[in-house]
C-alpha cells in the first residue's frame, strides 16, 4: 500500500512546533513519497504554506481531509481528545507520546488497533534513543535559559545572575540526571559561567562528564542524601530523570524543596512522564510557565522545546526523517520487521500493548511485537 504521510495542527495547548520542516518534506517528495500537511500546522514554528507546497506538499484545509486521506500520521505531540473520531484501524501515528501518563489514550489506540509509535521509544541496539536525543538536547540547554530568567528579582527569584561577576560567587546550579537533557543542562550552565553539579547514578556517566568538561563541573553519586544536600544548596535545581515508557520517579520530596533558598527555582524537564519533584502537582505552560510553592518558583512545562520552536522544529524533523524515509519505501510492516531500533519505539500494535515498561505502568499485559510482525525478512 502507499505510505502517504498526514502532519496535522499541534492541537495541544501551548504547543508551537511542527513535525517536519518545509526542507525535509521537500527530501520526501524528491524520493515520490506522498506528504499532505494541514494548512497552518507550520505557522507557530515560522514556516508558512508556501514554503511547504514549494517543497511538494498538498495543502489540506481540513484535518478530517488530511486524517482521512493519510496512513501515516506524523505529529509532535500525542493526539489530543478531540482527535480520537479520526483513528482507524489501518492507521500508523508516529510521534511522541509518554502513553504512561495517558490512559485514555492508550485505551483509545488499542481499541481502534491503531499502530503507534512512540518516537520517544525508538531505541538504537546500543540503547540510545536517538528521536528523544534532539528534544532532550533543547529541554537540556532551553531549562539554564529559563531558569536564569526566572532567577531574575522581577520574576520573583532571588535576583541572582547565574554567573556573578569578578569578586561575587555564581548561582548554584544543581542538576538531577547526567543523560542527554543533564549534560546539556551543565553544558548551558557552565558556559554562562555557573557553579554546576550533576548528579546520577550511573558512575560511568559520572566519569565521562568528568572528563568531558574537564573537572569543571562537581559530580555526585545519586542518592536520596547526596540530593537532600545538593538540592538544599541549588539556587537552580533542574531535573532530568527520566525512564523510556514508564513514569519518572519522584526523586526530590516536598522535605527537600522546603530546605530550598526563598526565591530559587526548580525546572523540572521529566514533568511529561509525571515529574521527578513531589511538590509538582501540576503542569504549566509557556504563557504561566511557574508557580510558588514553598517560597520556590517551580516550572513544569512538558514541551519546553516549544520556547524554540524554529530550533526544535528543525532538530525533530532532521531525526524522524530516516526512519520516515524507511516506512515510505518499505511499507510501515516491513519496516517493522527489519528494522529493531523502529519496532523498540512500538506501544500499540492490533489491540495489543507491544512495549513492556508501558503494560506494566498500566497493570496490563504486553505482548512481544515480535510475535505480531513475524520473523525479520532479512
Amino acid at each position: 500500500m502507499k505510505t502517504n504521510f498526514g502532519i496535522p495542527k499541534e492541537l495541544k495547548e501551548g504547543e508551537t512546533r511542527v513535525a517536519l520542516t518545509p526542507d525535509s518534506v521537500g527530501m520526501l517528495t524528491d524520493e515520490g513519497l506522498s506528504v499532505a500537511i494541514e494548512a497552518g500546522a507550520g505557522d507557530l514554528a515560522g514556516f508558512d504554506d508556501e514554503q511547504y507546497e514549494k517543497a511538494g506538499a498538498k495543502i489540506v484545509s481540513t484535518p478530517d481531509e488530511l486524517w482521512a486521506n493519510s496512513n501515516v500520521i506524523v505529529k509532535v505531540k500525542e493526539p489530543q481528545k478531540c482527535e480520537f473520531k479520526h483513528f482507524r484501524e489501518d492507521l500508523v501515528i508516529f510521534s511522541y507520546l509518554h502513553l504512561a501518563v495517558e490512559e485514555e489514550l492508550t485505551r483509545e489506540l488499542l481499541k481502534k488497533k491503531i499502530c503507534a509509535v512512540a518516537t520517544e521509544a525508538v531505541q538504537t541496539p546500543g540503547g540510545e534513543l536517538p528521536l528523544l536525543r534532539p528534544m532532550s538536547e533543547v529541554a537540556g540547554r532551553m531549562s539554564v535559559q529559563l531558569g536564569a530568567r526566572f532567577l531574575e528579582k522581577q520574576n520573583g527569584g532571588r535576583g541572582l545572575l547565574l554567573g556573578g561577576v569578578p569578586g561575587v560567587a555564581p548561582a548554584k546550579v544543581v542538576i538531577l540526571g547526567g543523560g542527554v537533557a543533564g549534560s546539556n543542562a551543565a553544558q548551558a550552565a557552565l558556559g554562562m559561567g555557573a557553579d554546576v553539579s550533576v548528579l546520577d547514578i550511573n558512575s560511568k556517566r559520572l566519569s565521562s562528564l568528568d572528563m568531558f568538561f574537564g573537572g569543571q563541573i562537581k559530580t555526585y553519586y545519586s542518592n536520596p542524601s547526596t540530593i537532600a544536600s545538593r538540592v538544599s544548596e541549588a539556587d537552580l535545581l533542574i531535573t532530568a530523570v527520566l525512564i523510556p515508557s514508564t513514569r519518572a520517579p519522584k526523586l526530590v520530596s516536598a522535605d527537600m524543596v522546603k530546605t530550598m533558598k526563598k526565591g530559587s527555582v526548580i525546572i523540572d524537564i521529566a514533568i511529561d512522564q509525571g515529574g521527578n519533584v513531589e511538590t509538582i502537582d501540576r503542569v504549566t505552560s509557556l504563557d504561566n510557565p511557574v508557580f510558588e510553592k514553598y517560597g520556590v518558583l517551580h516550572c513544569a512545562v512538558p514541551n519546553i522545546p516549544s520556547f524554540v520552536p524554529k530550533t526544535a522544529s528543525y532538530a525533530y524533523s532532521y531525526a524522524i526523517l530516516p526512519y520516515l524515509r524507511e516506512i515510505g519505501e518499505k511499507g510501515t510492516f516491513v519496516a517493522l520487521k527489519e528494522d529493531d531500533s523502529l519496532s523498540c519505539g512500538v506501544s500499540t500494535f492490533r489491540g495489543a500493548i507491544t512495549n513492556e515498561a508501558l503494560a506494566l505502568s498500566l497493570g496490563e499485559e504486553h505482548t512481544e511485537i515480535s510475535l505480531l510482525i513475524g520473523f525479520k525478512v532479512k
